[in-house]
């Protein structure tokens, strides 16, 4: 079975940057779709970014269009997550999953999830 695990997390000032990166373990990415996935507490998970695994297709949350990137290297079996311009209402843990469903959103529709790894900005 293949297991998730994020890493890159930290502290960062607003205005800095973090990369956020998303390794299959004991397998490879067979899933259509890899997600980014972000959580504070008492809040549910929301969705920040998918990239379908073939075709690179990418979607975005409009929070972080033009701030964050996601990116796939099929070679490295990764999927990374590029943040900049950070602001401290990114806070959160970041989450990694996998999906058989094409660039989906929704939490539903992943069946892999990473342990998370947590983001600080401060202001």
């Amino acid at each position: 079975q293949v297991q998730l695990v994020e890493s890159g997390g930290g502290l960062v000032q607003a205005g800095g940057s973090l990369r956020l990166s998303c390794a299959a373990s004991g397998g490879t990415f067979s899933s259509v779709t890899v997600g980014w996935f972000r959580q504070t507490p008492g809040k549910e998970r929301e969705f920040i970014a998918a990239i379908t695994w073939r075709g690179g297709v990418t979607k975005y949350t409009n929070s972080v269009l033009g701030r964050f990137t996601i990116s796939r290297d099929n070679a490295k079996n990764t999927v990374d997550l590029q943040m900049n311009r950070l602001k401290p209402e990114d806070t959160a843990v970041y989450y990694c999953a996998a999906s058989d469903y094409y660039n989906s959103a929704n939490t539903w529709a992943y069946k892999f999830w990473g342990q998370g790894t947590q983001v600080t900005v401060s202001s």
